[in-house]
């Protein structure tokens, strides 16, 4: 019998979002990690950034162990910071240095998470007074959901750029099909979105895609 480890079955996914979200920057020049791919802004490095800051706040300041000492960072949310500062990087911001501050997150998280139990209360500074209190438990599910999140945004803006797709280095958990299947897959899906919607131009079409994909990543 498997015996139940919920710290570890939590900090396993956490890991697994982390990992697929830097991996969407693979291969790119420095040009298309940041380049906004949507009307709001959204690009990789941005996302990697946000992230980040993400991690160090809620496993960090959240439970008294706070990453940045005296001068933190100006995007950081204690700062008089700019609107969705932490969503885009300057022109003299490294992808290395935000990739590397990314990873000493993860190392910064992975130390509180190792220490405290699931159970144990931090406060969320930003945070309304009546709802900052909250338990490990509750921040790594939180911040769980976020990475994941924004992983799947990664994943939409890196196929804008150059067609790539995939669920994770190694697994890309997509159906069999060339780029043509792709097209083929893609123009039945708009016939069928102009049939719905009444247009002119739509025909009904017959194409079937490959049987058996289920879409489960795990």
């Amino acid at each position: 019998m498997i015996e139940p480890n919920p710290k570890a079955d939590l900090l396993r996914y956490l890991q697994e979002a982390r990992d697929a979200l830097l991996w969407k920057l693979d291969g790119l020049s420095e040009y298309d990690v940041r380049r906004p791919l949507t009307p709001t802004g959204t690009n990789l490095l941005g996302l990697v950034k946000h992230v980040a800051s993400m991690e160090l706040g809620y496993f960090g300041d959240t439970f008294g162990r706070p990453f940045f000492g005296e001068e933190p960072p100006p995007w950081w949310y204690t700062e008089s910071a700019e609107p969705e500062s932490d969503m885009w990087a300057t022109a003299d911001e490294s992808r290395e240095e935000i990739v590397g501050l990314y990873r000493q997150a993860w190392e910064h998280s992975n130390g509180t998470i190792a220490t405290l139990a699931l159970d144990a209360t931090g406060h969320v500074p930003w945070w309304p007074e009546e709802r900052r209190e909250v338990t490990l438990h509750h921040i790594l599910v939180r911040v769980i959901s976020e990475t994941q999140r924004h992983a799947g945004h990664a994943d939409i803006v890196r196929e804008l750029i150059d067609g790539a797709v995939g669920y994770a280095q190694g697994n890309d958990n997509m159906p069999p099909g060339d780029g043509a299947w792709r097209e083929s897959h893609r123009s039945r899906l708009e016939r069928a979105a102009r049939k719905a919607s009444g247009r002119e131009d739509s025909e009904d079409s017959t194409d079937a895609g490959p049987d058996g994909f289920n879409g489960d990543g795990d």
